[in-house]
C-alpha cells in the first residue's frame, strides 16, 4: 500500500500531464464502452424476438425488409399479399399449425408515426418475455368500431394525442411525401411503455383501414385465381354473392359532394358501416404464432407456394447484426483501441521524459534501502494508476453518453437504453488496461530499475 501512495504522490506532481494523458484513455475506454452497450443492446433487443412471433408472412422479396417494417417500423413496407391468403392461417389449410395469425396493414402515417392497421387480438396476446399489453389510459379498440385507434405510447407523447381526440392518417409511411389526409379515428386506448418498437406506432382498427380511400383493390386488376386457394377460403372470398348494383350505386354516392360529407359524418360518428368486402382486401404482412411441433413444416409449406414468402425474424436479424452491423462494430471497436493505444503511448512518453528529473528522487530511495525491483514496481504503479483513472473516467464517460443518446435511439429504433446498460464484456476492459498501462509502463521502469545511484547523487547534488 505504500508503494501506490508512493506511486499516487509522483503522478500528482505531474498534474498537466497526468490529466492529458488520463484524459486521452478515457476518450478511448467510453468510445468502447459506448460502442459496446449501443451494438450490444440493439443486437440482443432485435433478435430476442420480443414480439413473440415466430414467423412473418409477406409478399416476396426482401426478407429482412418484411421483417424491419412489420416488426420495427423501419424501412417500406413490401408488396402487399391477398386477404385471402391470410384467411388460410385462421380457416383454411395452415389453420392446425397455427396459434395466432395477426393481420397487419401498412400505408399511412400521422406526423411521422407508423399507422398500422390491425386486429385488436394483437393486444390480448402475450409478449414473448410472458408480460401482457396494458393501457396506460383508455381500452382496446373494438372490432365492431371500425374507426377507433390505440396509440403506442411514445407516439402519444410526441403527437400529444389522448383518449378522446380525433386524428387524420395521411397517406404515405412518412411525412417526406406529401399525401392526402384520410378520414378521422378516435383515440380511445394509450398503450403503457413496452420498450418495443410498438411504442412508436398507432394502431388503428382494420376494418377502418379498408375504408379509407385507396386501401382497396380494385376489382378490375387481375386477381390469382381462386383455385390456389382452399375450398374453405375460397367459400368465403370468392363465393360471396354480392349486389353488384347496390355497390356501384354505394360508390356513385360517395362521389357527390353531399354524400361525401355525410361519409365523413359517418367516419366520424364510427357507426353503420358495410365492411369492405373480402375479395377487395390485401394484408401487407401476417404475423404467425405456430405449434412448436409445426413450425418448420408451416415455414417450408409457405415458401414452396407462389403467393408468398416466410421469414424468421430472429434468424434475419441474426444475419443482419452478423454481416453489416458486425463489421461496422468491429471498425468501431478497432478504432476506440486504437485510441487506447495512443493514450498508452502518452503514458509512456510522460513517464520517461520525467525519469531524467526524477534520477535524483531514485537515487534516495536506492540510498535508504529500496531494492530495484521497488523502484521498478514504483514506476509500473504509476503508469497502471493513471491507466486506471482514465478507464474509470471513461466508463462513467461512456455510460453517460449512452444516457444522452438513449432518447435517440428510443425513437428511431424503439430499444430503452438506461444508463446502468451494460455488457459483459466490459468486465474486460479494466484487466486489458492493467495490462497495456504494464507494457507501456516497461520501458520507463527498466530505466528506473538500471540509475545508478552514485552518478545521479553526484550529478543531482
Amino acid at each position: 500500500m505504500s508503494l501506490i501512495r508512493i506511486a499516487w504522490r509522483n503522478v500528482r506532481q505531474r498534474p498537466l500531464s497526468s490529466v492529458l494523458t488520463s484524459l486521452s484513455m478515457a476518450l478511448g475506454v467510453a468510445l468502447i464502452v459506448s460502442v459496446l452497450v449501443i451494438l450490444n443492446t440493439l443486437r440482443s433487443t432485435f433478435t430476442r424476438n420480443v414480439h413473440g412471433f415466430d414467423i412473418i408472412v409477406g409478399a416476396k422479396g426482401s426478407r429482412i425488409q418484411l421483417v424491419l417494417n412489420t416488426l420495427y417500423h423501419i424501412s417500406q413496407p413490401v408488396e402487399n399479399i391477398p386477404y385471402a391468403y391470410y384467411l388460410e392461417f385462421t380457416h383454411g389449410r395452415f389453420r392446425r399449425a397455427v396459434e395466432v395469425a395477426i393481420p397487419v396493414c401498412l400505408g399511412d402515417n400521422y406526423r411521422g408515426y407508423r399507422v398500422v392497421g390491425t386486429v385488436p387480438e394483437l393486444f390480448e396476446m402475450e409478449l414473448a418475455d410472458g408480460r401482457r399489453y396494458r393501457f396506460l389510459e383508455g381500452r382496446n379498440f373494438k372490432s365492431e368500431n371500425f374507426f377507433e385507434a390505440v396509440v403506442g405510447y411514445i407516439a402519444a407523447q410526441k403527437t400529444g394525442l389522448k383518449v378522446g381526440d380525433r386524428f387524420k392518417p395521411t397517406h404515405g409511411i412518412t411525412t417526406e411525401v406529401e399525401g392526402h389526409e384520410h378520414d378521422p379515428f378516435t383515440v380511445v386506448g394509450i398503450l403503457a411503455p413496452t420498450g418495443t418498437p410498438n411504442d412508436r406506432a398507432i394502431f388503428i382498427n382494420i376494418e377502418g383501414f379498408y375504408l379509407l380511400e385507396g386501401h382497396a383493390l380494385d376489382r378490375k386488376v387481375r386477381q390469382l385465381p381462386p383455385e390456389l386457394f382452399s375450398p374453405q377460403v375460397r367459400a368465403m372470398v370468392f363465393g360471396q354473392q354480392e349486389d353488384e348494383h347496390h355497390h356501384e350505386h354505394h360508390e356513385s354516392e360517395k362521389n357527390t359532394p353531399a354524400a361525401s360529407h355525410q361519409h365523413e359524418h359517418s367516419h366520424a360518428e364510427d357507426h353503420h358501416h358495410e365492411p369492405l368486402p373480402l375479395v377487395e382486401r390485401e394484408v401487407t404482412a401476417i404475423l404467425i404464432r405456430s405449434h412448436p411441433i409445426s413450425s418448420l413444416g408451416l415455414y417450408k409449406a409457405i415458401n414452396k407456394g407462389m403467393i408468398a414468402q416466410a421469414v424468421h425474424p430472429s434468424r434475419e436479424l441474426g444475419l443482419l447484426f452478423e454481416g453489416l452491423l458486425g463489421n461496422v462494430q468491429a471498425l468501431l471497436l478497432l478504432l476506440a483501441v486504437l485510441v487506447t493505444v495512443v493514450a498508452a503511448v502518452g503514458i509512456l512518453v510522460g513517464i520517461y521524459n520525467s525519469m531524467s528529473e526524477r534520477k535524483r528522487d531514485i537515487a534516495i530511495l536506492r540510498a535508504l534501502g529500496a531494492r530495484r525491483s521497488t523502484v521498478m514496481t514504483i514506476i509500473l504503479l504509476e503508469s497502471i494508476l493513471l491507466s486506471l483513472t482514465g478507464g474509470v473516467a471513461g466508463f462513467a464517460l461512456g455510460h453517460l453518453t449512452v444516457w444522452a443518446l438513449s432518447p435517440i435511439v428510443l425513437e428511431q429504433a424503439g430499444v430503452d437504453l438506461g444508463l446502468l446498460s451494460g455488457t459483459v464484456y466490459e468486465l474486460l476492459i479494466l484487466p486489458a488496461l492493467v495490462v497495456l498501462a504494464t507494457v507501456a509502463g516497461y520501458l520507463p521502469a527498466v530505466t528506473a530499475y538500471r540509475t545508478d545511484v552514485a552518478q545521479a547523487l553526484l550529478h543531482n547534488p
